[in-house]
């Protein structure tokens, strides 16, 4: 039951410290309990074609060994959501932020018409946890008896329990409820617990964006580096969006997509960034920011690229806490 769940996990004093939490996460084996992302279901003998036609990824040959991300757009090509999409048993799951959960699911649902697909709220069928750092592969090979593959988005199942690697020492957990505290406790000998906060810094600090409520329908997915994130397929059918989306990639016409970047200042998704070339005009916006280990906020933000290599690029305003860019590990 949920319920047991999140009675243990009130009992275990995480997320205390935020400041002690990212210095661990930093450089440390962590894990930490991910029920601040929901988890959609959708079952029924339709339910691959269903989604295969509403996103931006090719599931036809979506199976048990491999997740994929991919992203849902307007009909501008602008990206509502994007997500995890990994099948399990007889469902296909989505996992997003919780706070796009419910919009999401029944935006999708007045598409399905006469498929044969129903699609739930699968928030209290798996608890979602996530395990990082250095000897994160061995530590889930012995308290779960199985390891995803070396690629990233390879899946691992037991019985109670199915794994996503999202990175060499980083993955996604799904345990049945009832038997998540036993499997916590495992984990938590080698791996210290930790906060949302710290897996939210993981998350902006390998350049991994989430579309929140304040961001819905602002950037194609090619701005938020979706395309080098595997997140985007050209070679399968129509989706909403799709002549967009595949318009901005073939012409080459991209002017914005996104940094990784500290600032030593409060920083929030939506705030709108600033530089010296385009004056009083907002160059960008930020899509997630977490505090980050030392002080400041490290952030994830869609802007110019004529902005970006100008080297001033400011938040809030024009003349705001400027902005120090970091490289963003999977961009050459």
């Amino acid at each position: 039951m949920l319920s047991d769940w999140n009675e243990f996990l009130a009992g275990q004093a995480i997320g205390k410290d935020n400041e002690a939490d990212l210095a661990t996460a930093r450089d440390a084996l962590v894990v930490a309990d991910l029920s601040h992302w929901g988890l959609i279901a959708f079952s029924g003998d339709d339910a691959q074609t269903f989604l295969h036609g509403q996103i931006t990824n090719d599931l036809r040959n979506l199976g048990p060994e491999r997740a994929v991300f991919a992203g849902y757009c307007s009909a501008k090509g602008r990206m509502l959501a994007n997500f995890l999409v990994c099948r399990h048993g007889a469902d296909i799951l989505v996992m997003l932020p919780e706070s796009l959960r419910e919009t999401l699911q029944k935006r999708l649902a007045m598409f399905i018409l006469r498929a044969k697909v129903k699609a739930r709220d699968a928030g209290s069928e798996w608890v979602r946890l996530g395990l990082s750092g250095p000897g994160a592969a061995a530590l889930l090979a012995e308290a779960m008896g199985a390891v995803p593959g070396a690629e990233i988005m390879a899946m691992a199942h037991s019985e109670t329990t199915f794994a996503i690697r999202l990175g060499d020492n980083r993955f996604d957990l799904f345990v049945a409820p009832e038997q998540a505290p036993a499997l916590w406790q495992r984990l938590a000998v080698q791996a210290r617990p930790v906060g949302a906060a710290a897996w939210d810094w993981l998350m902006v600090d390998a350049g991994i964006p989430a579309i929140l409520p304040q961001t819905q329908d602002q950037f194609v997915p090619q701005m938020a580096n979706m395309v080098e994130l595997g997140g985007v397929s050209f070679q399968k059918g129509c989706y909403p969006g799709q002549e967009i989306v595949a318009r901005s990639q073939y012409l080459g016409s991209q002017k914005r997509r996104m940094y990784l970047a500290h600032v030593d200042a409060e920083a929030k998704a939506g705030d709108p960034v600033y530089s010296p070339d385009l004056g009083g005009q907002a160059s960008g916006t930020v899509v997630n920011a977490a505090a980050a280990p030392g002080g400041g906020r490290d952030l994830l933000a869609v802007m110019q690229i004529a902005s970006y290599e100008s080297g001033a690029v400011h938040l809030g305003t024009a003349d705001g806490a400027k902005l120090a860019f970091r490289p963003l590990p999977y961009m050459g």
